[in-house]
Formats: C-alpha cells, sequence, structure tokens
C-alpha cells in the first residue's frame, strides 16, 4: 500500500532529471506533478467520452494539499453528472481572455493611454483632454477601436456642427486624426478611420465683442458669484491675457505691479511682463489663498484644490453667463437675451477697448503677447523694445475706461448685443 501524501512529505520531494507524477493514494486520478526544476503541482487524469483527459488544479503550495483534494473531488462529481471540467475550463479562459482584449481595445482604454503617454507632454494637453472628456467618450467610450468606421467619424462631426459648433467640429476632427495615428504608429490600428475626412465646413471668424452694457453686466455678474470665477473673469478682462496663462498664475510670477511669465507658461514660448493696473491688484489682492491636503499654499491665485490651477471653464462661462441674463432681466422686468461669448472675447474686448482708447496696434500686440501682425516677420528679429512703459499706461487706461463704465450705470453707452 502506497504511503499517504502529506504536506510535510511533498515539501520533502525532490526534483529528479525527468518530470515525475505522484499519485495520491487517497483520491484515485489526483497526481501531484514535480518537474525537474522542482516546481510542483496537482493535475487529476479522468476520461470523458471514453478518452482520456487530464485537467491542472493548480500550483504547490498555493493550492495545498486539502484544497487540491477538493477541487479533484469537484471536478470528478462534473464528469459523473456528464461534463467535461476541462473543457469548462478552457472556455472559462478564453472568455477571460476575450475579455481583457476587448477592455484593452475600448475607446476608452486607449484615449486614457493616449493622455498619459502624449497629451501630457503638450502644453494644451489638458484642454484636448477635456474636449475628448466632452465631445468624443460620451458616444464611443465603451465601443471597441476597430468598429470605429469612417462613418461614424461623420456622424459625430455633422452631429455637432447641426447644433450650430462647427469650429468645435473642426477642432475635434483634428484631434481624432491626432489621436488615431498615435494608434496607428502603436500598431493597435492599420489604418486611421479619419484618413479622408474633410472639415465639416468654413469657420466664420470670431468677432465677439462684448458691448459697454453687456461689461457691465458681467462686471455685476462677477460680483454676485466672487471666487472663484468672477475673480478670474475680471483678471481676464482687465488684463487681455490667454485664459490658461491666467487661470495658472502664481504668487511666485507676480513682483511689485508686475506679472512675469516664463516661456513655459505662454501659448507661443515666450516669457511675457503683464504690468497690473490697479484695478487688477485690487482683485488679486481679495483672492485668499487655498491650502492643499497637506495645509501648505501652493501659490495658485485660481484653484479649489490648492494643488491644481483651476479647470471646467465651460462651466464657470456659463455660471458668468447666465448670472448675466438674470441681473438684466430682473433690470428689464422682462426675460432678455445676450448673444454667446466665450472667455477668449474678453481677450478680443480688451484689444477692441484699447484700440478705442487710442493705443497704438504694436503696443496692443506688446501687451498681448501677440508674434503676428506687426510683432511678426523682421520686426520680430531686430526690435528688442519691451515696451514695458507703454504696456503700462495701455493697461491702466483700459482698466479706469472699465471701472468708469462699470460706475455709471447710465445705458448710454451700448446696448446689449450691439457688438460685432
Amino acid at each position: 500500500m502506497r504511503k499517504a501524501i502529506t504536506p510535510k512529505s511533498i515539501e520533502a520531494i525532490k526534483p529528479g532529471t525527468s518530470r515525475r507524477e505522484i499519485p495520491d493514494p487517497s483520491l484515485a486520478g489526483l497526481y501531484l506533478v514535480v518537474q525537474p526544476t522542482g516546481a510542483k503541482s496537482w493535475a487529476l487524469r479522468y476520461r470523458y467520452a471514453g478518452k482520456p483527459k487530464k485537467l491542472t488544479l493548480g500550483k504547490w503550495p498555493l493550492l495545498g494539499l486539502a484544497d487540491a483534494r477538493v477541487a479533484a473531488t469537484e471536478a470528478i462529481e462534473k464528469v459523473e453528472l456528464g461534463a467535461d471540467p476541462g473543457a469548462a475550463k478552457k472556455q472559462a479562459k478564453a472568455e477571460r481572455l476575450d475579455a481583457q482584449i476587448s477592455e484593452r481595445d475600448k475607446i476608452k482604454t486607449l484615449v486614457g493611454q493616449y493622455a498619459k503617454r502624449h497629451l501630457a507632454k503638450l502644453k494644451s494637453g489638458d484642454d484636448v483632454k477635456a474636449q475628448f472628456d466632452r465631445h468624443i467618450l460620451p458616444h464611443w467610450e465603451d465601443r471597441d477601436i476597430h468598429e470605429i468606421t469612417r462613418r461614424d467619424v461623420i456622424d459625430l462631426l455633422d452631429g455637432l456642427a447641426d447644433s450650430g459648433r462647427i469650429a468645435t467640429a473642426n477642432r475635434v476632427r483634428v484631434y481624432l486624426s491626432h489621436f488615431f495615428g498615435w494608434c496607428v504608429g502603436r500598431d493597435i490600428l492599420a489604418l486611421s478611420p479619419v484618413h479622408g475626412v474633410k472639415p465639416v465646413g468654413k469657420e466664420p471668424s470670431r468677432e465677439r465683442v462684448l458691448t459697454d452694457a453687456e461689461i457691465r453686466l458681467f462686471w455685476r455678474a462677477c460680483d454676485d458669484l466672487g471666487f472663484p470665477w468672477g475673480a478670474l473673469g475680471k483678471t481676464l478682462l482687465l488684463t487681455g491675457q490667454r485664459l490658461r496663462e491666467v487661470a495658472g498664475m502664481r504668487d511666485a510670477e507676480i513682483s511689485g505691479v508686475v506679472w512675469q511669465m516664463a516661456p513655459d507658461r505662454t501659448k507661443n514660448g515666450r516669457a511675457h511682463a503683464v504690468p497690473l493696473s490697479g484695478a487688477v491688484s485690487d482683485v488679486l489682492s481679495g483672492v485668499e489663498r487655498v491650502e492643499d491636503a497637506n495645509g501648505k499654499k501652493r501659490g495658485y491665485l485660481f484653484t479649489t484644490t490648492g494643488e491644481t490651477p483651476l479647470s471646467g471653464f465651460f462651466k464657470g462661462r456659463n455660471h458668468i453667463a447666465e448670472r448675466m441674463v438674470k441681473i438684466a432681466s430682473n433690470d428689464a422686468g422682462v426675460t432678455v437675451e445676450i448673444p454667446h461669448w466665450t472667455f477668449h472675447d474678453l481677450r478680443r474686448t480688451a484689444a477692441t477697448g484699447m484700440a478705442r482708447l487710442g493705443v497704438p496696434v504694436r503696443v496692443t500686440e506688446a501687451v498681448l503677447n501677440h508674434v503676428s501682425g506687426t510683432a511678426a516677420g523682421i520686426v520680430s528679429v531686430y526690435q528688442r523694445h519691451d515696451y514695458a512703459d507703454e504696456k503700462r499706461v495701455a493697461l491702466e487706461a483700459w482698466a479706469d475706461s472699465v471701472i468708469d463704465l462699470v460706475d455709471d450705470r447710465r445705458d448710454h453707452m451700448g446696448r446689449i448685443g450691439d457688438g460685432a
């Protein structure tokens, strides 16, 4: 009679020069498999439909002796009931593999990888990821990337265009083109479904400028909302700077009455000094610094977490716009409609306002940190004057005009919607 197998005897078994199968006398068909490498595992030999079969149960010591006997007994019971436990295990393994492959190739999975491996390296990465979250993932997130066709891309873009967002549709097309191109480069796809898809239409040029009446409503709305959107909105209007640059403002960038941005903080990669008018300084001095989770202040002026700059600009703009409509409607006693505007339109409003005040175009471009127009070409190479004094005069004049405007509630300076 064979000696019973025990945990202690299993530990004592030494590997040989070839693979060995040691049967368990207490359960017919159960074997301990010992490899020449010393690895040990459990297997069950049985017959199904008249043919010999083998089922690997698990590795020892992860699967102990008692558990191996239980697993073998359950498998034998399945055979007695007419089922093949080996086939069932293979099917379950295949289903798990299919599920893994399916999850790996889902749009939401690949967009996450794209954001981590590519977008994170770009200044505009967060903005592009936000566009995926807003316009693409709600429609495609659980779809397999291999199922996305050119027709799907066209339908998505047409939907955006039909809602009046032609510019957004064209930008989404570019984002998708880059994303699918990245997937082709990583051998996920053989061909991009965006290939051959043309822009949905010609974008109308943006000319929206807030009227004087709208500026007054905007300022009152910002007063009502307070931090963070009210303070951010006022700073955008008074400085004329880009949204993400203002949102990322930190105490370390401010020296006295000058806000100095390093090249890696600006869209065009050029260092930019922005003189802070008295009105802007008043706004910023009223911003209470927010601590992060560790109780430290990282110096962000516009933040709700203390750790990262303010985000969610689409909703923030809507908060201000909705408050403007409410204020105007209450003043007029009827529902008032205000033409759509964007945060970028505040930059255009500031530039237009400075032009109205007689500020030379070159100075306005210096304020806005533009490298096009009169600042392009040979001028940008040989003209090194930084216009520091001129920029300060221009921004002070613009801020004074805004404060004078919002302090004068008379409606002789423009009506809602009169601007371009």
